[in-house]
């Protein structure tokens, strides 16, 4: 270790998390694709936090983002004080020109978090870090109702020219519709980074609060082992419990875990020659809710029969989307698409990838016009048959047949046929 605190035995980033939290028993990580969730012991429902981290990264990484010392630090040290954390590997590790990808990837990361049976989803807090930075403008524009606080940790706010912005995060500090947002500040910032979040800070006034690391530079959390670091640490940490309405030194007892579903394992060290150090594991099946039943198959007609609906997991997660759906809810219906979900129409019009869902779709969210109803399922392996008639068009009633593809409990695919 130099003067400055820093460690030298390993690459920078994978230096030693500066809080305390290594062989935390009370705490099981379960990965379900590219979403680590650390889970705190009991069986409440509880707030989460959704750490993001930052990019573009050097090509020769030993390990990814999620594996990282201070990533596992941070979500280990949340789920010791009460709530569920997740860390999400996305996109923009490979360069800022993947930042639309990476968005959707962190929506994506949002869906599973929320849907996860541990967690209540009105209780959310997301957690930006560096480059990530580029990702919280949108949040900050949209401001869902879940949402209950933004976090921003030596962040990047401007996106280098030739760049696609997506919202800028100082554009839109300053909306009316209250949303706690925690930035934390280093002293040592990199020119590049200092003058955005100056800018920010003067947007932001009121709606903002600040922790400043007078002495620590960029990457403090893991650079700088110094009393200051690990106040500033504990610090945000507190700061995002505290708006999760979750006490950090006692449990949270407003729900009961239904039974799991699938293992859990406790964390293990990351190694340099392993990219991924814990083993792929499904999304943990929400009780399923109750969806209108199918009409029975008309005689004499066997073969529809044999293929009448029966519960998969597949059609769990449609019946989750077309809850949504009925209910107008935009971000929840969203979530259970695949950030590279593809919809073709019937006259061969295709949506791709879940912003341009969003695009289409808001509109009629937005005028409740959103009714379906299913007159029969057919399930097979992924796919998911609906015989529907729609009632969300300007033409009346539509009878419509509609197939859904399911791969890793996210809708991937959706053809309508008529």
């Amino acid at each position: 270790m130099r003067q400055d605190g820093s460690m030298t035995d390993h690459p920078a980033y994978l230096q030693p998390f500066v809080l305390p939290v290594a062989d935390a028993v009370d705490v099981l990580v379960e990965r379900v694709g590219e979403v680590d969730l650390y889970r705190p012991a009991g069986t409440a429902r509880r707030g989460a936090i959704l750490f993001v981290h930052g990019g573009p990264m050097p090509a020769d990484l030993e390990v990814t983002p999620r594996d990282w010392p201070v990533y596992r630090g941070y979500a280990t040290a949340a789920a010791q004080r009460g709530p569920v954390a997740a860390v999400v590997d996305h996109s923009l590790i490979h360069g800022l020109d993947q930042l639309a990808t990476a968005a959707d990837d962190v929506e994506a990361a949002v869906g599973i978090l929320r849907a996860d049976p541990q967690v209540d989803p009105n209780r959310i807090a997301l957690w930006f870090f560096s480059g990530a930075g580029l990702l919280a403008g949108e949040w900050l524009d949209s401001r869902p109702d879940w949402l209950r606080c933004v976090l921003l940790t030596y962040p990047l706010l401007v996106a280098p020219p030739g760049v696609g912005e997506l919202v800028s995060a100082a554009e839109v500090i300053g909306k009316p519709k209250d949303l706690p947002v925690l930035l934390t500040r280093v002293g040592r910032e990199r020119e590049e980074l200092a003058g955005p979040v100056a800018e920010f800070v003067s947007a932001g006034g009121a709606a903002l609060d600040i922790i400043d690391v007078p002495k620590g530079q960029h990457g403090f959390d893991m650079l700088d082992h110094t009393d200051e670091s690990r106040a500033a640490v504990t610090k945000a940490l507190d700061w995002a419990i505290a708006h999760l309405g979750q006490d950090p030194t006692s449990e949270q007892t407003t729900g009961q875990l239904p039974p799991a579903t699938s293992s859990t394992s406790t964390i293990p060290n990351p190694t340099p020659s392993s990219t991924s150090s814990l083993p792929p594991s499904p999304l943990p099946a929400l009780t399923p809710e109750a969806i209108p039943a199918p009409a029975p198959a008309p005689a004499p007609a066997p073969a529809v029969a044999l293929l009448a609906w029966s519960e998969t997991a597949a059609s769990r997660v449609v019946g989750r989307e077309q809850l949504a759906y009925v209910a107008h809810d935009l971000e929840a219906f969203l979530a259970m698409y695949s950030p590279t979900a593809q919809l073709q129409f019937a006259d061969g019009s295709l949506l791709k990838g879940r912003r341009s869902l969003r695009e289409y779709y808001r509109p009629l969210f937005g005028a409740g016009r959103c009714k379906t109803e299913l007159q029969q399922r057919m399930t097979l392996g992924d796919w998911v048959i609906d015989q529907a008639i729609r009632h969300d068009t300007d033409q009346g009633p539509i009878p419509t047949i509609v197939m859904y593809r399911v791969q890793e409990g996210l809708i991937s695919e959706v053809r309508f046929l008529v």
